[in-house]
């Protein structure tokens, strides 16, 4: 048996059925949708409610759809010649069609009565009135259904013009931001700070190819007191395992796991590890996308979330083109890595190894910079003198720290030339002091057209009697050296002249000397000892030499210089740092 009961468009109207029956006195009304809106002869609304009309009914409400006139039928059911709708039992009908704003049909108002009967004007005008007022009602909530849907369209569209609208803008930054990379670490840095925002991954992972081997690119949550710094390429795994980024580099497609099934379809038993990894990192869902460099696949940059995620066809074409800006990134800092790590070696093929000196014990220490990519042109050297007649004595030595500016390859070619050149010229004036070399470096870079520029302190350490040293110095703006006495008393060697510049005409050098009797010490360095941001150059030079007055005399000069420059040196230093130590032997 048909139930009555309301339909989706006719919730609400069964209270003009209820008036109908009031205003014609009838036991049943009710509002008829036409079928186009309902499923065929459903009754949405019905008074009273509950109520099940006689089989006939729908079959009435038909006609008056069919040919949109009020029918108002006295006898039906009893196979009387008014009888329209084939039920069992007599019964009257009125009913009225309910139009829309367009003459569109949208139902029929319907009374019946148990008995037959003939339906008066009133009973017409009534009808027809609430007839009337039911199409309004539905006319105005069709209406608002329309508004409400057009509401629901604008808002879903202005949603994804949005969501457009911030993807558009995170390419737009990663374009901007990742093309002034300057190391792994920094890509990695800058991708997790892209993503963070828009696509609010719990975790990124830069995976690299080395050598046939894949390694993680170690990120600051890494960071250990056992494993790498950042930037730095963990412990490899193979290229040829099950792991998901595994397979998105050896396949050329971004993998997207969820849990431990991939949601490409593959099956899980394909990808075996990733189900403890999962469980190990909490992850719901991972995207491995490749990165394709100039000459091939560099690896994969991976994104995980802690909770189910759905990477539709909007969010894998950004990850896609996302992983092409990073994948010039990388490969712009793997180039520069690999040029940082020549400059490195030149730099430290270049650092002497420090002679043999009766009577002398020499330490230096060289520190680069907290950044990889700060390649400078620190220096120190020292070498015997060549003995000429009239000038050094047997045993003399050179010494020199300096400083060429510029934290690049080219500064540390540079500094390699200008230490060469350095000590020829104390060849090519033997005899002479060292203001006379640092006099003819400087002719020699003019004429050569070597744009080299910086600081040094050249000097020349001569034995002398009684156990003592003679020390003569030039110093072309570097930073002053001091002297530590046996007795704890500290020195400040100041006096200098203007530092070196291929621009600047050369001119005469001044030279100082000073004796250094036994158990003294001489400390050279360069200013990245000393030299640090927002604080005052003069204040960290008086620390050094608190610092340097405090340290036992008999303290191995290995070990003096790394006191040094552990309490002096600022910890994430911006700068090289050379520090270069002569004692003289206690008599």
């Amino acid at each position: 048996m048909r139930r009555w009961g309301p339909g989706r468009r006719g919730r609400g109207l069964n209270r003009f059925a209820r008036l109908a029956t009031r205003l014609l006195a009838v036991p049943l009304g009710l509002v008829w949708l036409e079928p186009a809106g309902e499923a065929a002869g459903a009754v949405p609304e019905c008074w009273p409610v509950g109520a099940e009309p006689d089989p006939a009914v729908p079959a009435c409400c038909r006609l008056v759809a069919e040919d949109g006139m009020p029918r108002f039928l006295s006898h039906v059911g009893d196979g009387s010649d008014d009888n329209d709708g084939g039920g069992d039992a007599a019964f009257a009908f009125a009913g009225v069609p309910l139009v829309g704003g367009s003459g569109e049909l949208l139902g029929v108002l319907a009374v019946t009565d148990r008995a037959p009967r003939q339906w008066s004007e009133d009973d017409v005008r009534d009808l027809s009135d609430l007839a009337a007022a039911c199409s309004a009602q539905m006319r105005m909530r069709t209406r608002s259904e329309t508004v409400r849907q057009a509401r629901e369209a604008a808002e879903g569209e202005a949603t994804r013009a949005h969501e457009l609208l911030n993807r558009s803008e995170l390419l737009l930054r990663a374009s901007e931001d990742l093309a002034d990379t300057s190391g792994l670490d920094d890509v990695r840095r800058r991708v997790g700070d892209l993503v963070g925002g828009d696509l609010k991954p719990a975790g990124i992972d830069l995976v690299l190819v080395r050598q046939g081997m894949l390694h993680h690119v170690t990120g600051p949550a890494d960071d250990g007191a056992s494993g790498p710094p950042p930037g730095r390429l963990a412990e490899p795994f193979g290229l040829g395992s099950h792991w998901p980024v595994a397979r998105a580099v050896r396949e050329h497609r971004m993998i997207v796991v969820d849990g431990p099934s991939p949601a490409d379809g593959a099956d899980a038993a394909h990808n075996p590890p990733a189900t403890p990894s999962f469980d190990a990192l909490r992850l719901a869902t991972a995207a491995c996308v490749p990165l394709r460099g100039t000459h091939g696949m560099l690896g994969a940059l991976v994104l995980g979330w802690d909770a189910p995620y759905e990477i539709g066809v909007d969010e894998r074409a950004v990850l896609t083109t996302l992983a092409g800006y990073t994948a010039q990134a990388v490969e712009r800092a793997l180039h520069l890595d690999e040029r940082v790590t020549v400059a490195r070696q030149l730099q430290r093929a270049m650092l002497t190894e420090l002679p043999d000196a009766p009577g002398l014990e020499l330490s230096a220490l060289y520190r680069p910079a907290a950044r990889d990519d700060m390649v400078g042109g620190d220096w120190y050297d020292a070498y015997p003198l060549p003995v000429a007649p009239g000038g050094a004595a047997a045993g003399a030595l050179s010494l020199t720290v300096g400083d060429i500016t510029g934290h690049d390859m080219r500064a540390a070619a540079l500094m390699g030339q200008v230490r060469s050149m350095l000590r020829q010229a104390d060849h090519d004036h033997a005899g002479e002091g060292p203001e006379q070399s640092l006099c003819a470096l400087e002719r020699a870079c003019r004429r050569l057209n070597l744009p080299a520029s910086g600081t040094a302190l050249h000097a020349h350490l001569t034995p002398a009697t009684d156990g003592h040293w003679q020390l003569r110095w030039s110093n072309a703006g570097h930073p002053a050296p001091l002297v530590v006495t046996a007795d704890g008393a500290v020195e400040t060697l100041e006096r200098h002249d203007v530092l070196l510049h291929h621009a600047l005409t050369p001119g005469p050098r001044t030279c100082d000397s000073r004796s250094l009797p036994p158990g003294s010490t001489l400390l050279l360095y360069t200013d990245g000892l000393v030299e640090e941001r927002g604080a005052d150059i003069d204040d960290n030079v008086d620390r050094l030499a608190e610092r340097l007055a405090a340290a036992p005399p008999d303290l191995p000069l290995d070990a003096l210089l790394r006191s040094l420059l552990d309490s002096v040196a600022p910890q994430d230093a911006q700068d090289d740092a050379v520090l270069f130590a002569v004692r003289v032997a206690a008599s």
